[in-house]
């Protein structure tokens, strides 16, 4: 039974990841498939150029507790369950990280979407905040100065997942949370390995419309 509710809370996790909300808000807002636009990504990124600030920021935000709800309700679900089971409670961070993982993975595989959807950044944020909230603050607080600085939404996004690992291990977390930072962090990096080859190019778009050259 512990392992049964173990798989079930990171298959959970995975689902509520895959909510493919980009999809869903800019079919509401607009009646398109943000796919065949824009970048072609679910992410809030693309849904704020295509359709518009209102929209994207309900989508990051949305992303965003995706990651959060995930994680935090594997930690309630199994911390309840395992007190009837002392010796399965030293587990509950694995299988935190567990679902931690299986969000980010099913936001931008989503079973809903034939296996497409966005980057991962703001599941992954939410994630690190639901684990331990002064690493997902810290996180916030270096995405919203490289992007005051650059205004590249994508050179944030892949600092600020990089950051994210080395803050775990800054703030001496536990070895589930920090494994799981460097693994999320280097998925939500491969996710953007064509901005990567825009930013080396000097054609990465800015805020505004502009290129990064």
């Amino acid at each position: 039974m512990a392992w049964a509710v173990g798989i079930f809370a990171v298959f959970a996790a995975y689902l509520l990841g895959a909510l493919p909300t980009g999809y869903l808000v800019t079919k509401a807002v607009k009646d398109i498939d943000i796919r065949q636009h824009g970048s072609g990504n679910t992410g809030a990124t693309n849904v704020f150029r295509v359709v518009g600030k209102g929209a994207g920021i309900t989508v990051l935000m949305i992303d965003l507790l995706k990651g959060l709800i995930a994680v935090a309700a594997t930690k309630v679900l199994l911390t309840a369950v395992y007190a009837s089971f002392p010796e399965w409670l030293s587990t509950v961070p694995w299988w935190m990280t567990g679902a931690g993982l299986l969000a980010i993975i099913g936001h931008s595989r989503s079973i809903w979407l034939n296996w497409t959807g966005g980057k991962s950044a703001a599941t992954g944020l939410g994630v690190l905040l639901a684990l331990y909230w002064p690493a997902g603050v810290g996180a916030a607080a270096i995405f919203g100065v490289m992007l005051a600085l650059f205004r590249i939404v994508s050179l944030g996004s892949i600092t600020t997942a990089l950051a994210s690992a080395a803050l775990m291990v800054t703030l001496q977390q536990p070895l589930p949370y920090i494994l799981l930072a460097i693994a999320g962090s280097l998925y939500v990096v491969l996710r953007h390995r064509a901005n990567i080859r825009r930013l080396i190019a000097g054609t990465e778009p800015r805020l505004g419309g502009q290129t990064g050259s």
